[in-house]
């Protein structure tokens, strides 16, 4: 429950860069205090509408999922046709939002301390360190990768306790699609999200 609840935090942490991009780690303690703030003041849960729209507006435009899905479908990408690769993309993703969402409800955030970063201006691949303190736990880590892309960070890759977001989802796509092909694994995300419906979608 420990790694659902440290990718909603991953999510939680950054967000689009501005025209002029500031440091990642500027970037991941502002926007990440902004959103706690607003959590904590407003009371949201996951089955709030308001929630739904912070995780859209404030976190998802952070990511780049294809990318994330492609580092995490592996050799098995490039054999799948565009269509599937969209097909792949838009199911890992909704599994990853309502991985975020879901976890919050296990644990509450008290602190998020961003480790400094020491990055050139010619750097465009860097990792984000960071710490996070919750209630009646111990604090542990979470590593952000990002890309610049465009003069924008963007996440692809998150790595809680050590452990790689891509690498622990690149075992078990492997294994599926080594057993009923890249549709399979498309048909195994889709029932799982299925089988999780958002609560309260019309709240």
């Amino acid at each position: 429950m420990r790694k659902l609840f440290a990718l909603f935090v991953a999510v939680v942490g950054l967000t689009v860069a501005a025209a002029d991009t500031p440091a990642p780690e500027t970037l991941v303690r502002n926007t990440s205090q902004e959103v706690l703030d607003l959590i904590k003041k407003e009371n949201l849960s996951p089955s709030d509408k308001r929630f739904r729209d912070l995780v859209e507006a404030k976190v998802l435009p952070s990511f780049d999922f294809t990318r994330i899905t492609m580092l995490a479908v592996g050799r098995h990408w490039r054999d799948a046709t565009p269509q599937q690769q969209d097909a792949l993309t838009r199911e890992f993703r909704s599994l990853l939002v309502r991985t975020y969402s879901t976890a919050l409800t296990a644990n509450k955030v008290q602190n998020i301390e961003v480790k400094p970063v020491k990055m050139s201006d010619n750097d465009t691949d860097i990792t984000v360190r960071t710490e996070v303190g919750i209630a009646n736990g111990q604090p542990f880590p979470i590593d952000y990768r990002l890309l610049k892309v465009n003069n924008a960070w963007k996440v692809y890759d998150v790595a809680v306790e050590g452990v790689s977001l891509v690498t622990n989802y690149r075992t078990s796509f492997n294994q599926t699609i080594q057993k009923d092909g890249i549709d399979g694994l498309i048909k195994a995300l889709a029932e799982r999200n299925a089988s999780q419906p958002a609560k309260a979608a019309g709240k």
